[in-house]
């Protein structure tokens, strides 16, 4: 990312995600942020688009690393019914002390990070003692629609501002030391089958500590 961000799709990404968000997309973001409380540290706030749904959290943390993004998500900050923060923190490097919040929310980012293991296991140190980690998000489809998602995402990736379609996030969740108590995948309406399906999850810190991987 240059210094300047992802200007060009920073200044469409509202305009692009417009209907959605009329429909499918602003409910299911309702509904996730619903279940946020106490201190909240947002991954990737993008523009700003779940600010309006915060209720009863004493206060966000907004993170967003790209200065592009963060120009718009200043933009919506006065529709916020509740104390809002800014942070340009990567939510691979995060920055803050261990177990500083109680809620960690990230929508439509893991699948943009640089590194979503790096960025998983800071999620995880952050958050406190019976927090709760929620997420939405596109992930890796199965059989011949995961091998298409292997094709296209070299292209994919440069036009979307780093989105990777074919990530298995879900496992990378529970390799990070995630225990999923909510987990609903969904095919929205009118989404291209490329970036589908898509997860919703509530998961919590397991108190063993992420998964080791086996090397064979």
């Amino acid at each position: 990312m240059s210094t300047n961000g992802h200007r060009l799709f920073a200044s469409v990404y509202d305009r692009l995600n417009a209907q959605a968000e009329r429909g499918w997309l602003g409910s299911r973001r309702a509904g996730l942020i619903a279940q946020a409380g106490g201190e909240v540290l947002e991954i990737g706030a993008g523009t700003g688009a779940n600010l309006g749904h915060y209720r009863s959290v004493e206060r966000v943390v907004a993170a967003e690393p790209d200065p592009a993004m963060r120009v718009r998500l200043a933009r919506h900050l006065a529709g916020a019914t509740v104390p809002v923060e800014v942070s340009d923190a990567p939510a691979e490097r995060l920055g803050f002390p261990d177990a500083s919040f109680d809620t960690v929310v990230s929508t439509l980012v893991l699948c943009s990070v640089v590194d979503p293991d790096a960025a998983l296991a800071e999620m995880r140190r952050v958050l406190r003692p019976g927090g709760q980690l929620l997420v939405l998000e596109h992930v890796r489809g199965e059989g011949r629609r995961a091998r298409w998602q292997d094709r296209v995402t070299p292209l994919w990736r440069r036009v979307g501002a780093g989105c990777h379609p074919n990530r298995d996030t879900v496992a990378a969740i529970v390799r990070a030391g995630f225990r999923l108590e909510h987990e609903e995948r969904f095919e929205p309406p009118r989404v291209p089958a490329i970036i589908c399906p898509f997860v919703e999850i509530v998961g919590r810190p397991e108190q063993s500590g992420p998964k080791r991987q086996t090397i064979s």
